[in-house]
């Protein structure tokens, strides 16, 4: 298994970053495929979501820090506790936008942003897993939601034109990337000038231990893979982002002790908030 690629790490060779992909795949097939066959990822309460409950998952949300009109403003199944933020509360979406969620899971956050960019804007989630992207589209269908679409394709390697996008969003899913570099640079490539990242997700507070690396469980519950925040910003700042900020969220390890309760996980990491701006002056939406 890969570990994380930061700028003090040797990236993986193309078959270590294809089999890292295909075990996360693998690992929220079975997320998404719970309620059929009672199967998880295999973390507790983790931002790889194992529940089916909804009793659970408005739990896990609510402690997030979504509210209770986020939650039954979106088809039941969309909210799978798949997170570790609320991306959308830094986002300060606008009416008209055109939004991009990496790693879309069950659509949650897309439906929550189609609300506040209106008629007049488009969210487009993207998910690597088929899984995923069937319940995405069948939640969109169930909320009838006519300004959502839901792509299937690597956050690496966005199927999204150049500079269409005003925002994107990502809640606890670059973690899960062998080539984070990579994401932050495909990122630039499809945002308008004057587009921003809102994202939340896992850093890393001190140097992991190479068994937490390693572990397959941790990598596919956000942990393994996370990078320190200065690597992190490292990575941005090289990808041409600029007004980059790093929150990191103290109060989180409330949530992230239960993702992995035989690890002492937050010694080592807690959630943050990941804000970013690419340069110039914002023209009108784009048409993706």
């Amino acid at each position: 298994m890969s570990s994380c690629c930061s700028p003090k790490t040797e990236k993986p060779n193309h078959a270590d970053q294809d089999n890292h992909r295909q075990e996360v795949r693998d690992a929220y097939a079975k997320v998404a495929n719970a309620e059929n066959n009672s199967e998880s990822c295999g973390i507790e309460s983790s931002c790889c979501g194992v529940s089916d409950d909804a009793s659970i998952n408005t739990l896990i949300s609510t402690r997030l820090g979504y509210s209770e009109a986020d939650l039954a403003n979106t088809p039941s199944g969309a909210d799978m506790g798949l997170g570790c933020g609320n991306p959308r509360a830094i986002a300060s979406l606008k009416p008209g936008e055109v939004v991009v969620d990496l790693g879309a899971g069950g659509g949650f956050d897309c439906f929550l942003a189609s609300h506040e960019v209106g008629e007049t804007g488009r969210v487009i989630g993207v998910d690597m897993t088929p899984d995923m992207l069937s319940k995405a589209r069948n939640n969109a269908v169930k909320g009838q939601y006519k300004n959502v679409e839901f792509r299937l394709g690597e956050i690496e390697h966005l199927p999204i034109e150049n500079e269409t996008v005003d925002v994107i969003i990502s809640n606890c899913v670059i973690n899960l990337s062998p080539n984070k570099e990579q994401v932050f640079k495909d990122a630039f490539r499809v945002l308008n000038k004057g587009g921003r990242l809102a994202i939340s997700d896992v850093v890393a507070t001190v140097e992991l231990p190479e068994e937490m690396r390693n572990d397959p469980a941790l990598i596919a519950g956000c942990m393994g893979n996370a990078s320190l925040v200065e690597d992190l910003e490292a990575m941005i700042k090289a990808a041409g982002f600029v007004d980059v900020r790093i929150e990191p969220k103290d109060e989180s390890k409330a949530f992230i002790r239960d993702w992995a309760p035989d690890h002492n996980v937050t010694d080592y990491v807690v959630s943050a908030s990941i804000e970013a701006v690419k340069p110039g002056c914002k023209p009108g939406s784009g048409n993706p």
